[in-house]
């Protein structure tokens, strides 16, 4: 019995069909882009045309360096006519009395702001519809 086992193992092994593998690979197809390959070799040949000496007329103003500051004339008379002047005026008015109007701004701002604390204080009525 083991000799008919081993006969028919051995006969279904040879009827099996041979085994094909297929290989899959990672790596793409290398495809040449010939719209790429024209592209790049027109612009290897080109050349730029070749600019004029003159070229840069009309476009560049000729550089002229400013003239040099004068330094400005000043005399000792009108230095001292000027001191003179400042010396001999007086204070001015409008700073003194705008102070004093401002010191009473502060009282009745001070005033105002007491009166609004008091009203503040008072109640809440609520009136019923």
């Amino acid at each position: 019995m083991l000799s008919a086992f081993s006969n028919a193992a051995l006969s279904a092994t040879r009827s099996r069909a041979p085994m094909t593998v297929r290989s899959i690979s990672s790596s793409a197809i290398a495809s040449k882009d010939f719209v790429q390959e024209i592209y790049i070799k027109e612009l290897k040949a080109y050349k730029a045309p070749a600019k004029s000496a003159d070229a840069h007329k009309g476009q560049v103003r000729d550089f002229h360096a400013p003239k040099a500051p004068q330094a400005p004339s000043v005399s000792t008379s009108d230095i001292s006519s000027e001191l003179d002047a400042y010396s001999k005026s007086e204070p001015d008015v409008a700073e003194a009395s705008a102070s004093s109007s401002s010191s009473g701004s502060l009282l009745e701002s001070h005033e105002d702001v007491n009166a609004w604390l008091e009203e503040a204080k008072k109640p809440v009525v609520k009136e019923h519809h």
